[in-house]
C-alpha cells in the first residue's frame, strides 16, 4: 500500500482478513477532517490513513456508519428480495467503513495518541509479528473484540462451563442448537461419535459430557481446529475427544454422527462468513451422502438445521427431506425448537419476520428405507 506523507513516498504491506482490495488512493487523515468530507472520500474509494487520536478514529467510524445507515433497506417486500438487498447493503457498508485504515508496527504496536496495547489481540488474530502492515480500523476493532470473547468465553448451560471462541470461529451464542444435542435421546449402547464441522468444539464436548467414550471432531478451518483443541483441553476432555481435519469425515464408523452445517445456501462475501453461508449446500449434501458409509448398524446421524433458508425463500420447503431421501436415509424423529437470539425481537431488522418465526431442528437420521414425511414437533419455547 503506497501513499505520500510529508512530501515523502511510503509503502507498507496491506492485509485484509476479508480479502478487501487495497484502496485506489490514500490520504492522511485525523480528527481535523470533517465527517462529511471523510464520507465523500471513502465512498469514492479513497483510503483514509488515520494519524490522529485513536479514540477519535472510533468516533469517525461511528459517524461514517450513521451516514451509511441512512440508505439501509427497510422491512418489506418478498423475503428473498429483502435478504439480497440486506446482504448487498451489509457488504457495501463493510467495504466503505474498511477504507479507514491504520498502520501496525513490526511488533503490532500503534503509534497513535491514546492507542491501546493491541499486540496480544493481533498475535491471536494474525500470528507472530513479522513486519509492519496496514489494516482496516474496523478489522482491528474486530480483533480486539475477539480477544475479549476469547478471554471471557461464552457460558454454555449444557456444559455448565464456558467455551472460548477464537477470531474467525463461529461463537456458540445461539444456545438452542446446543440444547438440542444435549437433550436428544442417544442410540442404545452408543459409545462413539463424530462431530463434523466442530467449530469451537462445543458439540463434541457436549457429547463427551453425555457419556460418549470417544468423539472425533473435524473441521476444514485451521483456526477452528486450534480453537476446538484449546476448548477441549480447557474442559479436560482431551482423553475422549480428538480434533482433526481438514476432511469432513474422519476414517471409520461411529454410533452418532452430528453435523451443524452453515444454515444459509448463499455465497460468503468473506472467509469469516463461512460459518453462516454454504453455497450450493455443499456441506449439507456431503454430510448426507457420506452418512450411511460411516454409521454403525443401529447408529444415527444428527442433522441440526434452521429453517431460516426456507423462510427467506433461499431453499424449497421440501428440499431437505428430498436430499435425505436421495441419500437413502430415513427420518427416525425430528426435534424442533424456536430461535431465542436477540434478533428475533429486532423489528427494525429487514429480515425480522423470518427470524421471529425461525425454527431450529435436530433431524435423527438412520440408514435404510426412504424417509417418510415427518410433521414438525411443537416447538419448545
Amino acid at each position: 500500500m503506497h501513499w505520500t506523507e510529508h512530501d515523502l513516498p511510503h509503502g507498507v504491506r496491506w492485509h485484509s482478513e476479508s480479502a478487501a482490495p487495497i484502496p485506489r488512493r490514500v490520504v492522511v487523515a485525523d480528527e481535523r477532517m470533517r465527517a462529511d468530507t471523510a464520507y465523500r472520500l471513502v465512498c469514492e474509494g479513497t483510503g483514509l490513513l488515520w494519524r490522529g487520536d485513536f479514540h477519535q478514529a472510533r468516533q469517525m467510524i461511528q459517524a461514517l456508519r450513521r451516514r451509511i445507515d441512512r440508505t439501509a433497506p427497510r422491512p418489506g417486500g418478498a423475503p428473498a428480495e429483502s435478504f439480497h438487498h440486506y446482504r448487498r447493503f451489509r457488504s457495501h457498508r463493510a467495504r466503505v467503513l474498511g477504507r479507514l485504515v491504520i498502520e501496525l508496527g513490526a511488533d503490532y504496536s500503534i503509534a497513535l495518541r491514546r492507542a491501546p496495547d493491541v499486540r496480544q489481540a493481533c498475535t491471536e488474530t494474525y500470528g507472530p509479528p513479522r513486519e509492519s502492515m496496514m489494516i482496516a480500523f474496523t478489522e482491528l476493532l474486530g480483533a480486539i473484540g475477539a480477544q475479549q470473547w476469547r478471554a471471557n468465553g461464552v457460558e454454555v448451560a449444557a456444559l455448565g462451563a464456558r467455551i472460548h471462541p477464537h477470531y474467525g470461529v463461529f461463537s456458540p451464542v445461539r444456545g438452542e442448537y446446543v440444547d438440542l444435542v444435549a437433550r436428544a435421546p442417544l442410540p442404545v449402547r452408543a459409545r462413539t461419535a463424530f462431530d463434523l464441522g466442530t467449530g469451537t468444539g462445543v458439540l463434541a464436548a457436549v457429547l463427551a459430557r453425555r457419556g460418549i467414550e470417544r468423539v472425533v471432531a473435524t473441521d476444514i478451518n485451521p483456526r477452528a481446529l486450534v480453537c476446538a483443541r484449546d476448548n477441549i483441553d480447557r474442559l479436560d476432555l482431551g482423553d475422549r475427544v480428538e480434533v482433526t481435519g481438514p476432511d469432513l469425515y474422519p476414517p471409520g464408523v461411529a454410533d452418532i454422527i452430528v453435523c451443524n452445517p452453515p444454515w444459509l445456501p448463499a455465497r460468503p462475501s468473506a472467509a469469516l462468513e463461512q460459518g453462516v453461508y454454504d453455497p450450493g449446500s455443499v456441506m449439507l449434501r456431503g454430510f448426507l451422502h457420506g452418512l450411511s458409509a460411516h454409521l454403525v448398524s443401529g447408529g444415527e446421524g444428527w442433522l441440526i438445521l434452521s429453517d431460516l433458508a426456507e423462510r427467506l425463500g433461499l431453499r424449497a420447503s421440501a428440499e431437505v427431506a428430498g436430499l435425505i431421501e436421495t441419500a437413502g436415509l430415513r427420518v427416525v424423529d425430528r426435534i424442533d425448537t424456536r430461535a431465542r437470539h436477540p434478533r428475533t425481537r429486532d423489528t427494525a431488522d429487514p429480515l425480522h419476520a423470518a427470524r421471529a418465526a425461525e425454527v431450529t431442528s435436530l433431524w435423527r437420521l438412520a440408514g435404510g428405507r426412504p424417509c417418510r414425511e415427518i410433521r414438525p414437533n411443537a416447538p419448545h419455547e
